[in-house]
């Protein structure tokens, strides 16, 4: 059992992060965010696949007017990231953003930044310090992201969520680990700019997940060169193969082999987009467990110890379910009569 560091709660919106509140799955939109149409639509596709918090990108004084509107049309909380003007996060707030992110690295001035707290304060929302070594050189994250706390401790303001992400997998590990010492404040994973699909998935899962069975973090967002779609999906994989929280079933599959006697990884790929992670919105408490197996050498085994599962001979599988078999299947027909069985343990 993963044993979670001990943080304080606060809440985004109504989203509760830190405590024993579940580690929450966040996302950023990739459109411009006065094109209101847009990042609509984009968040809209982010709550149906199970987005809990969504941030939005604020360059400028349009963008930062869009807010109101935005927040009109979505169910989940909004962030606003802010970068080098103060008074575009005090303009965010006014219009009803449910959380801040400040840079140390380009929001500096003490007063600036008092300002923001104030308002914040006021509005009743929090802020995270988001340092990252594009912003702040790695040797110093660390210092000037306890140095930026110091400002908020001195304002009796602690409704703060602590991010410090590198694109580097061990430097990011090792400054979590660091950081998580040196307060009680939630901390946000992620592996920041990690690339493509392909590259960041093994980058994030890497980072985000060494950093999870270390106890740490309390909400996440895996940052992919890709459609945030992906990126959500990225986040329940990491969590749910963790046993942190679970979407959906766990599909046990082989990776085949010359024994291997029916198209298994079509079939596996087949139910995974009909029992889709990104379909499923809430977490359960207890998934399926569902193995495609190949042949006879491992398959009666796992198939056998999962709720449901098959096992493929010449021309035919057998049907397993909760350890017994259940009917032998043509091969043609495996993937219509499991998802039939699926069908009927919900």
């Amino acid at each position: 059992m993963i044993k979670r560091r001990k943080s304080r709660q606060i809440k985004v919106g109504n989203i509760k992060v830190g405590g024993d509140a579940p580690i929450v799955i966040q996302s950023m939109t990739k459109v411009q965010t006065s094109d209101i149409k847009r990042v609509v639509s984009q968040i809209k596709k982010l709550e149906n696949c199970g987005c809990e918090i969504i941030r939005v990108a604020i360059k400028n004084f349009e963008d930062a007017d869009a807010v109101k509107s935005i927040k009109k049309k979505i169910k989940i909380p909004l962030v606003c990231d802010i970068h080098f003007d103060y008074r575009l996060a005090l303009k965010a707030i006014e219009n009803g953003a449910d959380k801040i992110r400040l840079n140390p690295g380009n929001i500096k001035k003490k007063e600036e930044t008092a300002a923001i707290i104030k308002s914040a304060r006021q509005r009743r929302i929090p802020i995270r310090i988001g340092a990252n070594s594009g912003s702040t050189l790695l040797t110093g994250l660390i210092d000037s992201t306890m140095n930026y706390i110091k400002i908020f401790e001195e304002m009796n303001f602690h409704d703060i969520i602590i991010s410090i992400k590198t694109s580097d997998v061990l430097s990011t590990v090792e400054a979590y680990r660091k950081i998580a010492k040196l307060c009680d404040y939630p901390l946000h994973l992620g592996v920041t700019a990690s690339g493509t699909y392909d590259q960041g998935i093994v980058k994030s899962s890497i980072g985000i997940g060494a950093l999870l069975l270390d106890g740490i973090g309390d909400t996440i967002r895996v940052s992919l060169a890709s459609d945030p779609v992906d990126e959500v999906a990225a986040g329940k994989r990491i969590l749910s193969s963790l046993g942190v929280r679970n979407f959906g079933p766990n599909i046990i599959a082989c990776p085949t082999c010359g024994r291997c006697q029916a198209d298994l990884v079509k079939m596996v790929r087949e139910i995974e987009n009909k029992l889709s992670v990104v379909s499923r919105k809430l977490s359960v408490e207890k998934p399926l467990t569902i193995a495609l197996m190949g042949c006879e050498v491992n398959g009666p085994g796992e198939a056998m110890g999962a709720d449901l599962g098959i096992a493929f001979g010449k021309n035919s599988g057998m049907i397993f379910k909760n350890g017994k078999i259940l009917k032998k299947v043509l091969t043609k027909n495996a993937v219509k009569e499991l998802l039939r069985e699926i069908k009927s343990l919900k």
